[in-house]
């Protein structure tokens, strides 16, 4: 009978860009929200959603499921790149080698689900210097300062070999780092990185010629 059907609805939105879908198909779909209609209950569903990315890492991995790794944190460009933070909550598990898998088979399963989407898995740090730096992967980060202020800022210097991988084309990198890390990020070469420490050690007059503030 129908009743043993709940239908649900994938918007446009929440379709990965460049997935052509064919009735029949068999896809994994997080479950955003239902909703109650007049013709009965309303499931609205993602592919797009970093929750569906999560969920599939728990099919594939033993260990999250039983909660022995935990997924901290997630920046997600669904169809592109995926960022995760993953932490053990035991001593002598390695959070990212549990994700991967033998020969990068459990990762390689996410992969598959999502038709190519690159995964990027980090060990989460509750340093956030140690956190911003591991987020930037596959960059090597030289150092990671935390910028004073109420603001969640820091800068970060790389290698000048480095400065367009820490970025990325056309900054996803940098961007998911910041997303995942929740920090704002400004990375600077190496190179740049004398300046920038004479600029921070001069004390902070006003010019002479400024105007008084009313």
């Amino acid at each position: 009978s129908n009743s043993d059907y709940t239908e649900a609805m994938l918007a446009p939105a929440e379709c990965i860009r460049g997935e052509v879908l064919h009735e029949g198909d068999r896809i994994k779909v997080y479950v955003v929200e239902v909703r109650n209609s007049a013709r009965g209950p309303q499931v609205l569903i993602s592919r797009t959603h970093p929750g569906l990315v999560k969920r599939l890492f728990e099919l594939e991995v033993p260990e999250i499921f039983d909660g022995t790794v935990e997924i901290k944190s997630i920046a997600r460009e669904a169809g592109s790149r995926t960022k995760l933070a993953v932490y053990a909550s035991q001593d002598g598990i390695d959070p990212v080698g549990a994700c991967v898998g033998t020969r990068g088979a459990r990762v390689g399963a996410v992969v598959n689900e999502l038709h190519g989407e690159k995964m990027d898995i980090i060990v989460w740090s509750e340093d956030p210097a140690k956190f911003v730096a591991a987020a930037l992967s596959p960059a090597d980060v030289k150092s990671v300062t935390l910028l004073p202020g109420s603001a969640k800022a820091c800068r970060v210097i790389v290698p000048d070999d480095q400065l367009s991988l820490a970025i990325g084309k056309e900054g996803q990198n940098a961007r998911l780092a910041a997303r995942l890390t929740g920090y704002k990020i400004d990375i600077k070469p190496a190179s740049q990185e004398q300046e920038l420490e004479a600029i921070d050690a001069q004390p902070d007059e006003a010019p002479e010629d400024a105007e008084p503030q009313a």
